[in-house]
């Protein structure tokens, strides 16, 4: 068992490391403020080659491992989430699907922009009425002639309303399957397509600088070659790119998590009460502690999942052990940092209040922690031969089993 990154791994991370502290942690506390979309440093991302770091050399990409994206998505986070968001939704929920699932065509028309840094695409999958019950899609897309017509609606989409967004990849019902249930399919749906139109940008708590819309598709046609993979399959499809997905989120929580205690560290080392640094008092040393071992535990986990995934090794439930534990952490890391600043933490002054706005909707983003706990909990009982009893999630175990 080796815990450590190759030569290329670490020079990746170094050239990342240093790119995000030059361009982008200089800036992240005005975007954040004023709820700016980055364009020019996603494009200089784009240009680094990051976008296409998982993807065949053929593709426009640099054809480097999962563990890659990994690195390079968690050294962004550190220093702002919003881009680390974007980059990870542009690889794993966008560029994944289509190199997964496409057509030849598909791939040189969507793929290959993308990974060479062009564009970025989004993921279209939780509605209005439909989050963590995925499978409870009321998107339809009906197969007219040479078109699919779409109508419904996707929210809390992450860059489809931007100046580098280029495509959607939706979920819709395309039919009823002879088992009763729904029958999902993908679309890959390109901006400008009629019918298709996206609000003003969202104002959140947090990831202010990234870009999350509501999509609404009205009677929105595309061609029939702009369907995904094979009719039907998008259940699957879409619930193996959650997977990943989950991992690049369990990156980002490292890196925010990891802000934080570089936060606290240094704050804690010049903040002077009872005449000395409050790095000397015990209960300040101990919320460090509990904040580097969890952050470490979290980076492994992280780092297995990704190496599982890499190796052809099942990680679905690693995925959603990262995800959860990491997700968690970064809420807790900077909880632990906001008090330790003390009330200097509450003002927006201080990078610390960002990173507390930024982490708290990560055990929500790619399957609350309530739904990573029952994925891992199923895998359990399975594993015990004890399979559980259908629900929405056991239908979507089931769904992807077929």
């Amino acid at each position: 068992m080796d815990f450590d990154l190759s030569e290329s791994h670490l020079a990746l991370q170094q050239r990342v490391r240093s790119f995000a502290q030059h361009e982008i942690s200089p800036y992240a506390a005005s975007w954040d403020e004023t709820g700016t979309f980055p364009t020019d440093v996603i494009r200089k991302i784009g240009e680094l080659g990051i976008f296409g770091l998982p993807f065949p050399v053929k593709y426009g990409g640099q054809g480097k491992d999962f563990l890659s994206v990994v690195l390079a998505v968690e050294e962004l986070a550190r220093a702002d989430v919003s881009v680390a968001v974007t980059t990870a939704v542009a690889i794993a929920l966008a560029g994944m699907p289509i190199d997964r699932f496409g057509t030849e065509e598909q791939k040189e028309q969507w793929l290959v922009p993308l990974a060479s840094g062009t564009c970025v695409g989004a993921f279209g999958l939780t509605e209005p009425e439909a989050g963590s019950d995925a499978a409870n899609c009321l998107t339809t897309a009906r197969l007219d002639g040479d078109s699919w017509v779409i109508n419904g609606q996707k929210i809390f989409t992450s860059s489809a309303g931007n100046d580098l967004s280029a495509f959607v990849i939706l979920t819709a019902t395309t039919g009823i399957r002879p088992d009763g249930h729904k029958e999902i399919s993908n679309f890959i749906v390109p901006r400008g397509a009629p019918g298709y139109r996206f609000s003003a940008p969202f104002k959140k708590m947090g990831w202010r600088a990234s870009d999350t819309r509501l999509l609404t598709f009205h009677d929105c046609r595309v061609p029939a070659s702009h369907l995904l993979g094979e009719r039907g399959a998008g259940f699957r499809q879409f619930m193996a790119t959650l997977d990943h997905g989950r991992i690049t989120v369990a990156a980002i929580s490292v890196g925010v998590a990891q802000a934080a205690l570089d936060l606290s560290l240094a704050y804690a080392k010049k903040r002077v009460t009872f005449g000395q640094p409050i790095a000397h008092h015990q209960a300040i040393q101990f919320k460090l502690a509990d904040m580097a071992t969890e952050i470490e535990l979290a980076r492994l986990m992280t780092y297995k999942a990704a190496v599982l995934r890499d190796r052809g090794q099942p990680f679905a439930h690693v995925a959603s052990m990262a995800k959860l534990f990491a997700s968690e952490t970064a809420v807790r890391a900077a909880d632990a940092g906001v008090q330790i600043h003390g009330g200097y933490g509450y003002l927006d002054e201080y990078p610390i209040s960002r990173i507390f706005r930024d982490a708290r909707v990560l055990t929500i983003a790619e399957g609350t922690s309530e739904i990573q706990r029952t994925v891992i909990a199923r895998r359990l009982l399975s594993d015990a031969g004890h399979p559980a009893e259908s629900t929405s999630v056991g239908k979507q175990s089931a769904d992807r089993a077929s």
